[in-house]
């Protein structure tokens, strides 16, 4: 693969890097709003399964296609126009909750639009990073990256609550328009690298073909050692934690008796084990064994799950060592994860195997979060959790135990360039 990354577009990537951040924070102050405007308004459990089904089922479908774009067009525009039509939909939210005809319905339309831009921007700000980060520094940029991510986890939810104290929502969501323009200004000014495969908007004289893409995708995603079982576990946790995800408002609210603010100081908690996990991922430089500690980890969030499933009603204490426990993990485990990709996937066909690669891991995921519902009516909603808590605890344990995973030493795992020479004898 060639070496794009130097020290000019590192330091161009952390300039754009800072606007990103800022859209991120106003991209969650809006979702932390408008999800406790849905449990507040509807106490429906049916109605936050039904907002997280949508989210995790229009991200899923538009990835594939997002992915290979992101490796097909100008990088650049493609996060622009992804950007700016999230702006275009905040605006037009703000406008409906100004009239009044603001209801469930646009809500779960707006939900949707917005994951449907998310998928086509973060795979393409995924594909750039090892385009302007250098080799030697990914692993410690991706444990930054979620430092601060985890920083602005913990400004979201706490600004969204005090502001919903004070002023209404529809004021709030133009916190995510000013957001955008902010991360828009580093946009514009830096250049973004090319690589091989990616032309101009403007330049492409073929016709893209997806179905040929996807399969080049997959045929890459296959020859990289231990990334298939990687998937399907990832796929299996991530079904099992749609329920935490969807259910956490209704369960502050109804089990808890907690308003915004305890949602919100029970998210800052978590994050707050997140921003633990991602120090500890930007100062260690080498892992040893990546499989292994990414599998720890795995165990390590599962536990917090369980614990924070067995909370007694209004034990703020317990809450927040079980959602520290699994927001400490979720660093580890992402960090190793995408520098292994960074590694060994080509840097022209990134985009669309980590899109592909997030699609299959998220494949079953709407289900998940579109049964959460009726299962926590069913079962209430700490049994579900606990039931989930447990259940990926075992399947971790049976993946690395029976799959063969752990003899993978992913340290000798670059086989980027390997893979694309395979690859040309394929097409050939």
């Amino acid at each position: 693969m060639e070496e794009l990354a130097n020290d000019k577009t590192f330091k161009e990537y952390l300039f754009f890097w800072t606007g990103q951040l800022f859209s991120l924070l106003g991209s969650m102050v809006v979702f932390f709003v408008i999800i406790w405007w849905i449990a507040d308004v509807y106490e429906s459990e049916i109605l936050l399964a039904v907002a997280s089904f949508l989210f995790v089922l229009v991200m899923t479908l538009s990835m594939p296609i997002a992915g290979v774009l992101a490796d097909k067009l100008n990088r650049k525009m493609v996060i622009i126009i992804a950007d700016s039509l999230q702006a275009f939909l905040t605006l037009f939210l703000i406008i409906m909750f100004a009239s009044g005809t603001a209801d469930i319905g646009i809500v779960l339309l707006f939900i949707s639009l917005r994951s449907a831009c998310q998928a086509f921007h973060a795979p393409t700000v995924s594909a750039i990073i090892p385009t302007m980060v250098p080799k030697d520094k990914l692993s410690r940029i991706n444990g930054i990256n979620f430092l601060f991510i985890g920083v602005v986890q913990l400004l979201a939810p706490f600004i969204g609550a005090t502001l919903l104290i004070f002023v209404s929502i529809e004021l709030i969501l133009w916190v995510d328009i000013i957001t955008f323009f902010i991360a828009l200004v580093p946009l514009l000014l830096i250049a973004i690298p090319k690589v091989n495969g990616i032309q101009n908007t403007g330049e492409i004289t073929e016709k893209i073909s997806f179905i040929k893409d996807f399969k080049l995708g997959f045929k890459t995603l296959k020859m990289v050692p231990g990334l298939i079982i990687m998937t399907i576990l990832s796929m299996l946790l991530n079904f099992l934690v749609r329920p935490i995800d969807a259910l956490m408002p209704l369960f502050i609210k109804l089990n808890h008796g907690g308003g915004p603010e305890l949602l919100a100081f029970t998210e800052m908690l978590f994050t707050g084990g997140m921003i633990s996990g991602a120090i500890l991922t930007s100062i260690k430089k080498n892992w040893n064994n990546k499989i292994r500690a990414i599998f720890i980890s795995i165990i390590g969030a599962m536990f917090g799950y369980i614990i924070f499933a067995l909370a007694p009603p209004g034990s703020i204490l317990i809450l927040g060592i079980g959602g520290a426990i699994l927001g400490f993990n979720l660093p580890i485990i992402n960090s190793l994860y995408q520098t292994f990709l960074q590694l060994t996937v080509p840097a022209d066909k990134l985009g669309r195997v980590s899109s592909i690669d997030s699609s299959l891991g998220s494949a079953i995921s709407p289900i998940g979060s579109l049964i959460s519902g009726p299962l926590a009516v069913f079962m209430g909603i700490p049994i579900l959790f606990l039931t989930c808590g447990l259940t990926g605890t075992v399947i971790t344990i049976a993946f690395w135990s029976f799959t063969g995973i752990r003899k993978i030493d992913l340290d000798n795992l670059h086989t980027s360039e390997t893979i694309n020479e395979q690859l040309d004898s394929i097409m050939i």
